[in-house]
Order: structure tokens, then C-alpha cells, then sequence
């Protein structure tokens, strides 16, 4: 199922969980999601501990209803182009999956998270719906594609690990946009 996009096109579903480690303050933990998803309420917020803390980890999950507030961050931010590779990174079907970083939620950026362990903590971000891969294309599009096109899945996306795909050789020539005559 999914929601009609003020500009016409269908939102997808949002949910975003995070794991709250016995250490934390949950309610900081609230706040932090809601820096980038300000309709973003949980299931249950776990109680606040005294030290020492017998609490276990616990999980907070919930849903929103718009994605639209951290893209107009990453247009701030200019990371579009990141932000196209990690949300399709796992994309299977009509559904993806990507990690944010909690504490760069704090500070209202988004940041995405590539490795298992993230220091401040991670926030998972699940998407689905219909024609999800080209929604997020079009959500990701900027100018800079009128003269370097890219699509989800493409040689120019980055690495797993994170790292960037090189678009000039050793020698400092372009790898992009080559005709296939034999000539770099």
C-alpha cells in the first residue's frame, strides 16, 4: 500500500526501528528519529533506567507518513547520488531496507550507516510500494544527471563497503561515458 505524494507520484510505506541498549536515553533516542521523521511515533518507548541497569536491549519500531523531510535534507546536503545507491542497495522487489545514523539524527543530517556497527546507534528505514526502484530515482534526481545519468543498480554506483567506484583511471581519464572504440 501506498500514499499519495503531494507532487502526484505514490509515497511509499515508511517504518523506521531502532534498537535502545540498556545505556540510553530512549526519549533522546525519540528525538533524534524525529529530527528526520517529525511524525515518527513508536510502540513503546522504553522506561528510563537507574544505573546499574538491568534492562535489556529493546527494540522501538514505528511508521511515517512521509519520507519528504529527509530528501529535501539531502538535496540540502547534496548527497543525492548517495542517497541513490544506499536506499537501492537492498532493494528486492517493491521493498528496500537502509540504515541511518542515529547520531547524525541528532544533529539533523542524514548520514546513511553501511557498517554493522555505528557508533550513536542506527535507525532502519524499510520502504515499499509499487515501482519503488523509479520512485527513488525520481526522488534522488538532480541537474548533475542531465550530464552524468544515473539509475539504481548502475557501474557508477558505490561500492558495499561504501566506497566510492573511480570515474577517472590512473592516468586521470575519465572511465564514464565512453564509447567502446578501444581509445580511454
Amino acid at each position: 500500500m501506498t500514499h499519495r505524494h503531494p507532487q502526484g507520484g505514490m509515497e511509499p510505506m515508511i517504518s523506521v526501528s531502532t534498537t535502545v541498549r540498556a545505556w540510553e536515553d530512549a526519549q533522546k533516542v525519540v528525538e533524534a528519529i524525529q529530527k528526520l521523521f517529525p511524525d515518527w511515533i513508536p510502540d513503546r518507548i522504553p522506561e528510563r533506567a537507574s544505573f546499574p541497569s538491568d534492562r535489556r536491549a529493546q527494540l522501538m519500531h514505528g511508521k511515517s507518513e512521509s519520507i519528504e523531510f529527509i530528501l529535501n535534507l539531502m538535496k540540502t546536503q547534496r548527497i543525492l547520488d548517495t542517497a541513490l545507491d544506499a536506499m537501492t542497495m537492498n532493494l528486492e522487489f517493491d521493498t528496500t531496507v537502509f540504515d541511518l545514523s542515529r547520531q547524525a539524527a541528532m544533529a539533523g543530517k542524514v548520514a546513511f550507516a553501511l557498517e554493522d556497527v555505528n557508533l550513536g546507534g542506527k535507525l532502519t528505514v524499510s520502504l515499499s510500494g509499487d515501482d519503488l526502484e523509479l520512485w527513488i530515482e525520481q526522488q534522488t534526481w538532480h541537474e548533475g544527471r542531465n550530464e552524468i545519468p544515473r539509475s539504481a543498480g548502475d557501474d557508477l554506483s558505490m561500492r558495499r563497503s561504501g566506497f566510492p567506484v573511480e570515474w577517472f583511471d590512473k592516468r586521470g581519464h575519465p572511465t564514464i561515458n565512453q564509447e567502446d572504440d578501444g581509445n580511454p
